[in-house]
């Protein structure tokens, strides 16, 4: 499903107005997600109006494009394309994003850096998947774009294993999970069928639940149609993110948005990724997330932009005190971009409170009487 579909959820996922003349202006911040029907009539301000575009070497330290070769047991071969700022402290965690579908890692750019600013110990990995910057070969050397979450969880970790030979680390350090929309998907899978084993620290699912995914997909296809299929300039997408609300700071889409188009021949400017062609994975991306979600090891973050995306068995696990809840209610679906500040203080806070090379355990009592203290 696309991210930018999940714009519907605030209106029940109704359908979009047939006529341009029927779509209103929508100016309420508190929604939990940005209103489809504003893209007629918003038009962004003059400090909306977009700047020059941002180079992701001002969000990551390094960029790599990994090569997974041909093997005997996977006669497939892979170019994986990852943005890298490298731990500074031994034994620091490595968080690792990604984004959701018809995304990028350039999606996680000003989020990245309010980590870095604040946990600057830790490594941060922003990958990107098949289809989206990555690309895949069967073994007949035709791409293979099978974006089921299966295969794209085994990409996942084997951007991480490459990533590790690349730097020259004897082994994984300690891993978190952080996906947007279908990159939750990706990470709650990944978690689910233990693929890091007892490497990953915990994982966050970033503004994506069951029910309201499925529900969405229903929609999918209209929503897809109602978009621009292209831009005469990146400045023209731009703007038209803003102008639309699909995104709500203008700062990181000049930084997200070039990295999601391509340049067709005729010099206009066309979606990297096309969606439509996605619908036979919909549902395999979503469907059972929530109980892989409750059921996966490891520390749980929920990140929404509103508790009506919570379904019943969630709520249930939440009450029961399975994973960690928060709301950012004025954000729209992309909170990572819209919020990254806050998203970044979320995702810092979760990762120090259950990293345990952080913990600072008590004395035992028997170091204590041997050092002739009184317990």
């Amino acid at each position: 499903m696309s991210d930018l579909a999940k714009t519907f959820a605030k209106t029940k996922l109704a359908a979009l107005p047939p006529e341009p003349p029927l779509f209103e202006d929508n100016e309420d911040d508190s929604s939990s997600a940005s209103s489809m029907s504003s893209t007629g009539t918003v038009i962004p301000t003059t400090s909306q109006r977009p700047a020059p575009v941002i180079h992701w070497s001002d969000y990551y330290v390094q960029e790599f494009y990994l090569e997974r070769p041909q093997t005997e047991s996977d006669p497939s071969h892979a170019k994986f394309h990852v943005y890298f700022t490298p731990p500074s402290a031994h034994k620091a965690p490595l968080i690792v994003l990604h984004h959701g579908a018809g995304s990028s890692a350039m999606s996680f750019a000003l989020c990245a850096k309010e980590i870095g600013k604040s946990m600057p110990e830790a490594g941060i990995l922003a990958v990107e998947a098949r289809d989206h910057g990555s690309v895949v070969w069967n073994s007949e050397g035709f791409v293979d774009n099978d974006l089921s979450v299966d295969a794209l969880s085994q990409d996942l970790v084997d951007m991480l294993h490459l990533t590790q030979v690349k730097v020259g680390w004897k082994e994984l350090p300690t891993i978190v999970l952080i996906g947007h929309s279908l990159g939750g998907a990706v990470v709650t899978n990944a978690a689910n069928k233990r693929l890091l084993g007892n490497k990953l620290l915990g994982y966050a699912v970033l503004d994506v639940v069951e029910g309201s995914a499925m529900e969405a997909l229903k929609h999918m296809q209209t929503y897809l149609a109602s978009r621009p299929k292209t831009f005469a300039t990146l400045d023209a997408a731009i703007e038209w993110h803003i102008r639309s609300r699909t995104l709500r700071n203008p700062q990181s889409a000049r930084a997200s948005v070039p990295s999601l188009l391509l340049q067709t021949p005729e010099g206009r400017w066309a979606w990297r990724t096309d969606l439509s062609t996605t619908e036979a994975y919909w549902e395999n991306w979503f469907n059972g997330m929530s109980s892989k979600f409750l059921g996966g090891k490891g520390a749980k973050l929920l990140l929404l932009a509103g508790t009506d995306r919570l379904d019943k068995e969630l709520m249930i696990g939440q009450m029961q005190g399975k994973f960690q809840l928060q709301v950012f209610p004025s954000a729209g679906h992309f909170l990572q971009e819209d919020q990254p500040d806050k998203t970044a203080d979320a995702i810092v806070e979760f990762v120090k409170r259950n990293d345990r090379g952080t913990l600072v355990l008590p004395p035992k009592v028997s170091d204590l009487l041997a050092q002739g203290k009184k317990v």
